[in-house]
């Protein structure tokens, strides 16, 4: 599969009463995609899947496959701890039109070791026929994904990539170097999207996106371009915006950060809490400092020009 280029872990937005807002999430759908952003993924960690029911996990899913309409790829969460619900799960997806792949995690809390995990992700792809992209995230999972694991699993056609979000860069590196070219790494912490693009990864999935979808659109096609100058350039000025989204646990500073460019509601669901005060006047600050407060409209940031 050739993909490449920024993906955008979305945000699920969140009415006044706590349930999915549908009509805001086709809003964010077609703001990233006007943006240039390549690749969706709903009910990410940064969609707070964790807390969605079954139902709300299939309409987040459907509905950004409708707005896509097929002009990006579409990759839905989908993971669980228990490897027969993962299954079950992904069986429902099978037939879901407008859906490139499944994006799917170490299974969490169990902790499981690297013949569990190889075990659990087989077990998955043998139950579909999407394209597969593994997501190593331990920070989140308790569960670290070995590049050795990964170039078993890459063994299997349908397993197209991985989403690498261990921070790990002598470990990423190592499955850089190791697997085959048409395998796929994406970075998936935004202020390391650089050394991961560096090193020959294919692309980021991002949470600094959601906010500024077309600046990191822009930054990681530079750095596919070898155009390293102008990559840097983007990367130095939104870089402390990326390390901002994770001043308090995520997606939480990031729905303030919306909501602040009034982008979208910053309503989370228990047990993720909006930031604190202080968190929130940060953020106004650094959002002014950046410029994104005057050129912000509803769905939009546009400050391209200044690259």
């Amino acid at each position: 599969m050739e993909l490449f280029g920024c993906g955008t872990a979305l945000v699920t937005p969140f009415g006044p009463d706590g349930a999915v807002d549908e009509g805001a999430l086709a809003a964010l759908v077609e703001a990233q995609i006007e943006a240039g952003i390549e690749l969706l993924v709903p009910c990410g960690t940064t969609g707070e899947a964790a807390t969605l029911n079954e139902e709300e996990w299939l309409q987040v899913i459907e509905t950004t496959c409708a707005v896509a309409a097929g002009r990006v790829a579409v990759f839905a969460g989908c993971t669980h701890n228990a490897t027969h619900e993962a299954v079950r799960r992904v069986k429902r997806l099978n037939s879901l039109p407008g859906l490139t792949g499944v994006l799917t995690a170490n299974p969490y809390y169990n902790r499981p070791g690297q013949q569990g995990q190889y075990e659990h992700f087989r077990a998955i792809v043998e139950a579909t026929d999407l394209a597969v992209m593994l997501y190593n995230i331990p920070s989140r999972t308790g569960a670290n994904l070995e590049p050795a694991t990964v170039l078993r699993l890459a063994e299997m056609p349908q397993v197209i990539g991985i989403k690498e979000s261990s921070g790990n860069m002598a470990q990423i590196t190592e499955l850089l170097t190791s697997v085959a070219k048409s395998f796929k790494v994406f970075a998936g912490d935004d202020g390391l999207a650089l050394p991961v693009l560096a090193l020959g990864g294919a692309g980021l999935i991002s949470v600094a996106s959601n906010v500024i979808p077309a600046q990191m659109a822009q930054m990681v096609r530079a750095a596919l371009s070898n155009d390293w100058m102008a990559a840097r350039r983007i990367n130095r000025v939104f870089f402390r915006l990326m390390q901002a989204h994770f001043w308090e646990p995520s997606p939480a500073p990031v729905k303030a950060v919306m909501k602040i460019l009034g982008m979208g509601s910053d309503t989370l669901r228990l047990p993720m809490v909006p930031v604190s005060r202080a968190t929130r006047h940060r953020l106004e600050m650094l959002c002014g400092e950046l410029g994104l407060m005057v050129h912000s409209e509803v769905g939009k940031v546009d400050n391209l020009r200044m690259f």
